[in-house]
C-alpha cells in the first residue's frame, strides 16, 4: 500500500478500536477523517454509522446507513447474502432495517400536517404513492409500458398522452408561438447559448442515451430541477414572462424543467423512462422540420408547429430527427391535472423530503 493508504488504514484501525472500547464519540473524527480522504470505502462508512446511532445521533446514522448501503449495492455488493461478506451479514441486515424504519418516520412527518388538516380519504392516493417509493407495496402498474424511474402515483387515470381540454392553459402558449420562436431563433444564431441537454460522463456513453452518427441534444434551461436561470431568463424576456404566467410545478431541487430542446439532425433520442407521473411533460412545438416524430408507449406523434402535446414521459418515450434541418421544441413541465390541490401540496412535501434527505446522503435518485 501507498502512504496514503496506509494512513487512512491505521486510522480506521483506531477508530474501529475505540468503537469497540465502547468509545463512540472518539471514533466519530477517526471515521470522519478517513472517509473525507476515501469516501467510498462503504464498510467504514457502515460502521460509521454505527458509532453515530450508538453516539445518539440518529438521523446523521440514517444518513450514513444509507449511503453506505446505496454505495455498496452500485458496486454489486450488499444485494443478497451471498454478495455479502459473512462477518458483515447481520450488520447490513441490522443498517437496511434503520433505513426502513427511519425513512417511514422522516417521510410520515413530511406529511403529518396534511393527514392533520384533512381525512384519510383524501390523502389515500398519497399514502399508497409513499408506500410505493419505500417498496412497501407493488406499484401495480395498470399498463405494462409505463415505468417512473422515481415516484410513481398510483389510481391515476393513464394515457401516453393527454386530452387538450385538461390544459385550458394551451392557449397561452399556442397564442405566442411566433413570439417565442422569434427569440429563439436569435439565439440558434450565437455561440455558447445551449448546453448539453444529458450530463453523460464521457464520450463512450452517448450511445446508451442518443443513436445517430453525431448526436446532439442541446437546451437553453429557463429552469432545471427547480433552479431559476436568470440569465438564460433575461435573453428571452417574453418567452420568460409567457412561462412564469403558467400554472407551473415549483418543487425544490426537482421541478419544472422549463428548456428550448435542441435535436441536430440525424439525432435519435433513445427510448427511455421519465421520473414520476405525478407531472407531466408539455411540448410547444417550435421548428419542425420534416420526419422528424415523438413516440410514447409506442404510439406515434408528428409535431405540428405552434400546436401543443403533452404526453406523461413515464411510458417509455422516444424522439428522433431525421431531417438534414434542426428541430427545436420549448418543453414545459406541468403538474398531473388528475391530481387534487391538496395531493399537490402533499406530493410536493414529499418530494422535497425526499430530495433532501438524498442530497444529505449524497445519493442522488431521480
Amino acid at each position: 500500500m501507498n502512504a496514503p493508504a496506509d494512513a487512512i488504514e491505521d486510522t480506521l484501525s483506531t477508530a474501529r478500536a475505540l468503537l469497540d472500547e465502547g468509545r463512540p464519540l472518539d471514533a466519530i473524527p477517526h471515521y470522519e477523517g478517513a472517509l473525507q480522504i476515501d469516501p467510498d470505502r462503504f464498510v467504514a462508512r457502515l460502521r460509521y454509522a454505527h458509532a453515530l446511532e450508538i453516539g445518539e445521533r440518529s438521523h446523521d446514522a440514517l444518513v450514513q446507513y444509507f449511503r453506505a448501503v446505496n454505495d455498496a449495492q452500485a458496486k454489486g455488493r450488499w444485494l443478497s447474502p451471498e454478495t455479502t461478506a459473512p462477518g458483515l451479514r447481520d450488520a447490513v441486515l441490522y443498517a437496511m432495517n434503520y433505513i426502513d424504519v427511519g425513512r417511514r418516520a422522516l417521510f410520515d412527518a413530511a406529511l403529518a400536517p396534511f393527514r392533520a388538516s384533512s381525512n384519510s380519504e383524501e390523502l389515500q392516493r398519497v399514502e399508497r404513492c409513499l408506500d410505493i417509493y419505500l417498496r412497501e407495496r407493488p406499484p401495480g402498474y395498470p399498463d405494462p409500458r409505463q415505468k417512473a424511474k422515481f415516484l410513481y402515483f398510483a389510481d391515476l387515470p393513464t394515457s401516453a398522452y393527454f386530452a387538450r381540454e385538461l390544459f385550458p392553459w394551451y392557449g397561452t402558449l399556442e397564442d405566442n408561438t411566433a413570439v417565442i420562436k422569434n427569440e429563439l431563433v436569435a439565439l440558434l444564431g450565437e455561440q455558447g447559448n445551449f448546453e448539453p441537454f444529458l450530463d453523460i460522463p464521457t464520450p463512450e456513453l452517448v450511445p446508451q442515451y442518443l443513436g445517430g452518427e453525431k448526436p446532439n441534444w442541446d437546451a437553453l434551461f429557463f429552469y432545471r430541477h427547480g433552479r431559476r436561470y436568470d440569465e438564460n431568463c433575461a435573453r428571452c424576456p417574453e418567452t420568460t414572462r409567457i412561462i412564469e404566467s403558467l400554472p407551473l410545478v415549483r418543487i425544490a431541487e426537482h421541478a419544472p424543467e422549463i428548456c428550448f430542446s435542441i435535436l441536430t439532425p440525424g439525432t435519435h433520442i433513445l427510448p427511455h423512462h421519465g421520473s414520476t407521473n405525478t407531472r407531466l411533460v408539455t411540448h410547444l412545438p417550435l421548428l419542425v422540420p420534416p420526419d422528424c416524430a415523438l413516440t410514447v408507449g409506442g404510439e406515434r406523434h408528428v409535431w405540428e408547429e405552434g400546436r401543443c402535446i403533452t404526453f406523461d414521459d413515464t411510458f417509455e418515450h422516444e424522439a428522433w430527427n431525421r431531417s438534414n434541418q434542426t428541430r427545436a421544441v420549448l418543453i414545459v413541465d406541468v403538474w398531473n391535472p388528475h391530481l387534487t390541490e391538496l395531493e399537490k401540496r402533499a406530493t410536493t412535501a414529499l418530494i422535497e423530503a425526499i430530495r433532501q434527505f438524498n442530497r444529505q446522503s449524497s445519493v442522488f435518485k431521480d
